[in-house]
């Protein structure tokens, strides 16, 4: 009687059962990893496109320099030498280990905007920029105080070229400067140009106007042809200017190119094409003005001195 109490008294063995569930296809985690090292690199990605976008071309330049594997000889005041943005470029043709300047490496070609190079010198192309900058603004300001010439804003693009700054004033499919093939200018074109009066009075530099056409043929029967009638246009604009303020001993020269220089060249008949380009000479073109003016001199007939 005892025993089969003590047997009836022993619980019964627990039996756990393990089940392993094996997911696959699409419910697994791995694209997860893959999704998460994509937006990893594209975060480094814009990070990167930021950091070009608020650097300045001299600290581009440094930077790309400090990172370039072939350039292992530096020098006190180069890139990096002073930390990684300090001391100009090593592209530079006195400190570059090439004789020939940049021609040495492929590797490291670095775009020359307009704001400089190592042949303009950084703080020179610096202060070039700014000095297009402020052009730019200065012009911006005077178009959006006459309400009227607002939008004629987006009609002026100013420049460095290498004579000096060039100001470019563009027509399109909404604005005209002058009236068609005449050259009368248009009650706009006369208001921008006494904005442009008032910006460049002040100014010092010789001026350059050059006039330019599109390629539309003119009509059967008339004589005029587009030489003649951007050559016209440079010089009503020369007018304007003058009785805007701008001194008569400042214009160096009025040319009249036609069509011959087109601002978009895959399109000749492009309305933009016709313009207006006002060219401050500065530096080498001065020199250049002061050279050609000694040509002519030394070039005319002594009976005519």
């Amino acid at each position: 009687m005892a025993d089969a109490d003590a047997k009836l008294a022993i619980p019964a063995p627990i039996i756990v059962k393990k089940v392993t569930i094996v997911e696959g296809g699409h419910h697994g985690g791995a694209w997860k990893v893959a999704y998460a090292d994509f937006v990893t690199a594209m975060m480094a990605f814009f990070l990167l496109l930021w950091l070009l976008g608020a650097t300045e071309e001299k600290q581009r330049k440094g930077i790309a320099d400090y990172f370039a594997p072939t350039l292992v000889k530096m020098r006190q005041e180069t890139a990096g030498a002073d930390g990684m943005l300090g001391g100009s470029s090593l592209t530079d043709p006195d400190k570059f280990p090439n004789a020939k300047g940049q021609t040495g490496s492929r590797s490291i070609t670095i775009p020359r905007g307009l704001t400089g190079g190592p042949s303009e010198g950084g703080g020179r192309g610096e202060m070039e920029a700014k000095k297009l900058k402020e052009l730019q603004d200065k012009i911006e300001r005077k178009l959006v105080q006459r309400r009227q010439l607002r939008h004629l804003a987006r009609q002026v693009r100013v420049m460095r070229a290498p004579e000096g700054i060039r100001i470019d004033l563009m027509d399109n499919a909404d604005f005209s400067m002058f009236e068609l093939g005449t050259t009368i200018l248009t009650r706009e074109a006369r208001g921008l140009l006494e904005v442009m009066a008032e910006t460049l009075k002040d100014e010092s530099a010789p001026l350059i106007l050059r006039g330019h056409t599109d390629s539309l043929p003119w009509r059967g029967g008339v004589k005029a042809n587009n030489w003649s009638l951007s050559t016209g246009r440079a010089e009503a604009t020369r007018q304007a200017l003058v009785l805007g303020g701008v001194a008569q001993k400042r214009f160096a020269r009025i040319e009249g190119v036609a069509e011959t220089e087109p601002l978009v060249t895959d399109n000749p008949a492009d309305p933009r094409n016709r313009r207006i380009s006002m060219l401050l000479l500065e530096g080498r073109g001065t020199a250049g003005l002061a050279a050609a003016a000694a040509a002519t001199a030394t070039s005319e007939p002594s009976a005519l001195r």
